[in-house]
C-alpha cells in the first residue's frame, strides 16, 4: 500500500435544540451586562463577535477535506505534515461511543495536536502503515478534554 486516502468534514456539525440556542442567548447576553456594568469594553466586543460567528456559522455546511497519508507525510487539505515535524500517533477507536480518530501530536508549540475523522477506514490498515514512519502513543485511550468540551457544548 503506497498510501491512503479519505475525506472528512471541516468540522463536526452539531444538531442543537431551541433550548440550546435560549441559553446561548441568556448566558450572552449575562456577559454582555457584566461586561459593560464592569466598563470591561474589550470583553463586550468579544461576546459580541463571538455571537455574531455562531450565528453566522450555524447555516453553513461543513466542506470536505482530502486526507491523505503517504511515505512522504500528512496531508490535511492542503496542508502538509512532513513525518519529521510529528512526534507520534494515536488511533482511538469505541464503538460503542462512535468515536474513530486519528491525531497526530507535533513537535510545534502552537499546533499541538492534529485530531483527523476516520470513520470509514479501516484503523488497522492506518496504524500499520503509520507504524512504519512514526512511533504509536499507547497511552491516548479517551478523547481529549477540549474535544469533550466541544461535543457537551455542541460547539
Amino acid at each position: 500500500m503506497k498510501e491512503i486516502i479519505w475525506e472528512v468534514p471541516e468540522y463536526e456539525q452539531h444538531q442543537r435544540s431551541k433550548k440550546w440556542y435560549l441559553v446561548a442567548i441568556i448566558i450572552s447576553v449575562t456577559l454582555l451586562i457584566y461586561s459593560l456594568v464592569s466598563a470591561n469594553f474589550l470583553f463586550s466586543i468579544i461576546v459580541i463577535i463571538s455571537s455574531i460567528i455562531i450565528i453566522l456559522d450555524d447555516g453553513a455546511y461543513p466542506a470536505f477535506v482530502k486526507i491523505k497519508i503517504d511515505k512522504e507525510g500528512v496531508y490535511v487539505g492542503r496542508i502538509f505534515y512532513d513525518y519529521d515535524d510529528l512526534k507520534n500517533f494515536s488511533i482511538l477507536h469505541k464503538e460503542k461511543l462512535n468515536v474513530s480518530n486519528l491525531y497526530f501530536e507535533t513537535k510545534s508549540f502552537f499546533n499541538h495536536r492534529i485530531s483527523i475523522p476516520i470513520k470509514n477506514q479501516d484503523p488497522i490498515k492506518i496504524r500499520e502503515f503509520l507504524l512504519k514512519f512514526l512511533r504509536e502513543d499507547y497511552e491516548r485511550t479517551d478523547l481529549p478534554l477540549s474535544e469533550i468540551f466541544a461535543k457537551f457544548f455542541k460547539i
